[in-house]
């Protein structure tokens, strides 16, 4: 037989679980009392109940006001508001803020009074983005707090306004005050909620502030911190942050799936402006990668959870070719983010915008914009002594030199921006530098050099997946070139798809409709040859050419592609009947294609693959080294204009 008391001292030890069942029992034998309602509502919420939570907490709001206890139902109110704030649900924190603010009226001034000036700090920051209303709020809340030994209020107050300061661009006086909350939130002084909210904004400004080192040691810091306290439900947002750390060290497939982690975590409990930040992040990985339909189904999943999806949205828009589209909407933000006469408010989210605002403005040829940002963006650098802000202005400013055709000065600048990247450890940013200064050496003339750079800006590129300026540079190294030229030699894996029956299909479901299939099949089969780091060579109508620089994400890009069309055939009703070839072999590379008897003999394996059939021959087969799938028997097939037959397997993938 379960008693309040024990569910009392569950609670005490952090054994959330056993705390609900306890509670649960007696509240079925007579109704709890408003106070063991808010620790079922605390028990509810960190064993990851949140929906159960909410309903305590609402219950124990109705007790205390039938009470008449006014200052601790406001509490209650002042939560529900907070967490409605959270849900980005406006309306659901202006009634229960406005409960609050009733119940507070004629109340004698106390801690509450300072919860009351936290909220009214949120409303600013978080619905209104003012910075100027935000900072005197945190004043009163901080100096109520203090007087009435509120700690908990004490130390969202200092975050909040540590928060508002940096992206005023006063971020000394910032970060020292997000030091003091954060010992405070590590000495256990304040409520686990609370902690959790400082360590988040904490590591968020980190990131903001493009100290990244900081903000993976916040993270680890959090994640031992959480561990210690059984704390779930704020592990999502911690989530976000290591996927964004991961992301920019290059580890995008893992990046992507700590952020889709995230997601399921931070929806369960209504985190909804952290569930945008997630999306934006896998956002992020697929544009990266070339997926640019991936991209934007995350970004608009992150823009319909209160995130505004930028920079990434822009440069998608830009990779589309929409560029004017992707020009308003950045210049759009920027306005927003400026202050009366110009005067700059939010410094570091316009630093976020601004490399994105100059590559899309050189793509108008908009040279009064683009230098216009980096002016802005090289006063930020100044200001934050970063290197990564320093980095992006010098990669700024080498572009437009670029453009503007001075080859010496746009050479320099890429060439320190390339040394920070590359000390930062941020592969991607470190090769598109080192892309754009091969493109300022061909155009000094400087041809050793500049295939030198291009060289290794495709290597990295290769590695990391980046299936679009892949392209970019292969075009880069092999414009122009004589056809004997640059001609090397490279093992691949190579891999021929192909639509079956196509021709039968087009009768069957006419033009329009086959054109509409044939553009979502190209989607799909792109968006896993980016994750997979697949390059596409070329594209036939119905059927793909790729190679792989592993044998490893050739097999598992055709398995994954098997399995989402059969997904969908199971979901829809139709997906069409793809074959796949796996062949494992040297070509030689010819400018953005790669030819020799080893792709004859590679398209010749797809073409004997059948309907939903992965054919892979021995020698690719080979190269798994350990195979994580398993395979027919060997077959020993003759490919047509092949001199020796060669032995295959069929993969299965089911």
């Amino acid at each position: 037989m379960q008693t309040v008391e024990m569910g009392r001292k569950a609670v005490q030890r952090r054994a959330w679980s056993d705390a609900v069942k306890a509670f649960n029992e007696v509240d079925l034998e007579a109704p709890l009392s408003p106070h063991d309602l808010e620790l079922l509502a605390d028990a509810a919420w960190w064993s990851g109940h949140p929906d159960e939570s909410v309903d305590a907490l609402e219950r124990a709001f109705a007790g205390h006001v039938e009470a008449g206890s006014k200052t601790a139902a406001a509490k209650v109110a002042m939560l529900l508001a907070y967490l409605g704030a959270r849900r980005l649900a406006f309306s659901i924190f202006s009634g229960w803020k406005a409960q609050a603010d009733r119940l507070l009226e004629n109340e004698p001034e106390s801690g509450a009074h300072a919860h009351q000036r936290v909220l009214q700090l949120i409303e600013a920051l978080l619905f209104r983005d003012d910075i100027d209303a935000a900072l005197p709020l945190a004043d009163e809340a901080l100096e109520l707090a203090r007087r009435y030994g509120n700690r908990d209020a004490e130390s969202t107050a200092l975050v909040m306004k540590g928060t508002a300061l940096i992206s005023a661009g006063r971020w000394q006086e910032g970060m020292s005050l997000l030091d003091e909350a954060t010992a405070a939130a590590l000495s256990g002084e304040v409520d686990l909620r609370s902690a959790s909210d400082v360590y988040c904004t904490t590591i968020s400004a980190c990131r903001s502030m493009a100290d990244f080192q900081r903000a993976r040691e916040w993270t680890e810091e959090a994640d031992r911190w959480m561990s210690r306290n059984s704390v779930g439900g704020y592990t999502g947002v911690c989530r976000v942050h290591r996927a964004e750390l991961k992301r920019l060290r290059g580890s995008w497939t893992e990046a992507e799936a700590e952020a889709l982690n995230a997601c399921v975590e931070l929806e369960r409990y209504h985190l909804l402006d952290g569930v945008g930040y997630a999306n934006y992040e896998v956002g992020e990985v697929h544009l990266r990668m070339g997926d640019l339909s991936g991209a934007e189904k995350s970004f608009f999943t992150a823009y319909e959870n209160g995130s505004d999806a930028l920079p990434g949205l822009a440069l998608l828009m830009l990779a589309q070719g929409r560029v004017d589209e992707a020009a308003s909407t950045l210049a759009r933000a920027l306005s927003e983010g400026a202050g009366n006469q110009g005067e700059r408010k939010d410094v570091l989210n316009r630093a976020r915008l601004l490399p994105a605002q100059v590559e899309v403005a050189l793509a108008r040829d908009d040279l009064e914009t683009a230098r216009a940002a980096i002016t802005e963006l090289e006063q930020t650098a100044s200001d934050f002594a970063r290197p990564a802000f320093e980095a992006a202005a010098l990669t700024a400013r080498g572009e437009v030199a670029l453009h503007e055709g001075d080859a010496e000065a746009a050479a320099q600048a890429l060439d320190r921006a390339g040394k920070l990247w590359r000390q930062m450890e941020f592969p991607y940013e470190a090769a598109r530098t080192r892309m754009l200064r091969g493109q300022a050496l061909i155009a000094s003339g400087d041809e050793g050099a500049a295939r030198m750079e291009l060289g290794a800006a495709r290597a990295a590129f290769m590695k990391l997946g980046a299936a679009l300026d892949l392209k970019r540079v292969d075009e880069l190294l092999y414009a122009g070139r004589a056809p004997d030229e640059d001609r090397a030699r490279f093992t691949k894996t190579l891999m021929f798809t192909d639509i079956v029956t196509s021709t039968d299909l087009i009768g069957l479901i006419g033009d329009k409709d086959w054109e509409e299939l044939l553009r979502w099949h190209d989607r799909e089969l792109r968006s896993v040859f980016a994750r997979h780091r697949g390059e596409e060579v070329s594209h036939t109508g119905d059927g793909f050419f790729v190679a792989f620089e592993d044998a490893v994400d050739a097999v598992d890009a055709a398995i994954s592609i098997q399995r989402r069309l059969a997904d969908h055939r199971h979901q829809q009703g139709f997906a069409p009947t793809v074959r796949i070839g796996l062949h494992h072999v040297e070509v030689t590379r010819d400018g953005t294609d790669y030819r020799g008897q080893g792709v004859h003999a590679a398209a010749r394996v797809g073409a004997v693959a059948g309907g939903e059939e992965i054919v892979i021959s021995a020698a690719a087969l080979e190269a798994v080294q350990d195979p994580r799938f398993s395979v027919s028997g060997p077959q020993t097939v003759e490919l047509k204009g092949i001199k020796e037959p060669i032995e295959v397997y069929l993969v299965d993938w089911r």
